[in-house]
């Protein structure tokens, strides 16, 4: 006889789910911003996530939201799309992308630090050398094959400052969001407003831009509908773990998705990385999960 699981366990079942569906974003959102351009191909996503976000969930009652949960969250997801759409998008190669993208992969240990910081979780002393081991990791990916040098590191960071501040900023931002979701966050459906208010902002972005007309590219507006249908399944799903299920599950399987996330986006971008690219990554991982583990009970 089958017995169901848990609502808990259930939802933690559910919110692992999209942190497979993110590990595709990378390498789509880097080949839709090929075709589309940066912020129209990010701004054809979202209005694509946001309108099936909507029939899937329906539009939230904003009476029914917290208003410390509305006003920051929203800031705080809506500032974390745009700040990594946009990354990927001024990436100057398909190499770059992914370098950028694993700079977004520091927020799992971003958000233990915040945890921490905010008094929301206590740590041992093994959040320290975590915390070292991700920066590291970030620092070998960056450095490629190249003998690594503090010079070396800040002309890479000088190539394309934009992008890699808008990564940085992007792995904050959802550290942040993470903690304001579990601490306020409302059971109402609040991914289709965030996702509209996303699409919006990059729309404008789009018309002040010097971007050229959107292309008519079949394939791509495929790709486009592949990734908005994971976006707003994914953000849906990770919400309703974060509320229902157990955070620290989803922290520790979380930190496996550089690993996941960045092998899938060298193959669909065509980018074979060296092996200082994965070790980098294998640091990331391996940071992450001792950062986790510093702050089991």
């Amino acid at each position: 006889m089958n017995h169901p699981l848990p609502a808990p366990r259930r939802a933690t079942l559910i919110g692992m789910g999209a942190i497979l569906m993110w590990s595709a974003s990378v390498g789509l959102f880097r080949s839709i911003a090929e075709l589309f351009g940066a912020a129209g191909g990010a701004a054809l996503v979202f209005t694509t996530s946001a309108l099936l976000a909507t029939l899937a969930l329906g539009w939230p009652r904003l009476r029914a939201i917290p208003l410390p949960y509305l006003l920051l969250g929203g800031t705080l997801f809506v500032a974390y799309e745009v700040a990594l759409a946009l990354a990927l998008g001024w990436a100057h190669n398909r190499p770059q992308a992914l370098e950028l993208g694993m700079i977004n992969y520091l927020w799992p240990s971003l958000t233990v630090l915040l945890a921490v910081l905010t008094r929301q979780q206590r740590a041992s002393r093994l959040l320290l050398p975590g915390l070292a081991l991700c920066l590291t990791g970030i620092i070998w990916v960056m450095k490629g094959e190249r003998v690594w040098s503090p010079a070396q590191l800040w002309h890479n960071l000088l190539q394309n400052p934009s992008a890699y501040l808008l990564a940085g900023a992007a792995a904050l931002l959802w550290a942040c969001y993470s903690l304001v979701t579990r601490r306020w966050g409302s059971r109402e459906p609040v991914i289709p407003l965030f996702l509209a208010i996303t699409a919006a902002l990059l729309w404008g972005h789009y018309l002040g831009s010097n971007e050229p007309p959107l292309p008519l590219h079949l394939p791509g507006l495929g790709q486009v509908l592949l990734l908005g249908g994971l976006t707003a399944a994914a953000y849906s799903c990770w919400n309703h773990g974060v509320l229902a299920g157990n955070l620290t599950q989803l922290a520790a399987f979380s930190y496996f998705t550089p690993v996941l996330s960045m092998a899938l986006a060298s193959l669909w971008l065509g980018v074979a990385p060296g092996g200082g690219f994965f070790a980098g990554v294998a640091m990331v991982t391996a940071g992450s999960l001792l950062c986790w583990w510093a702050t089991r009970r």
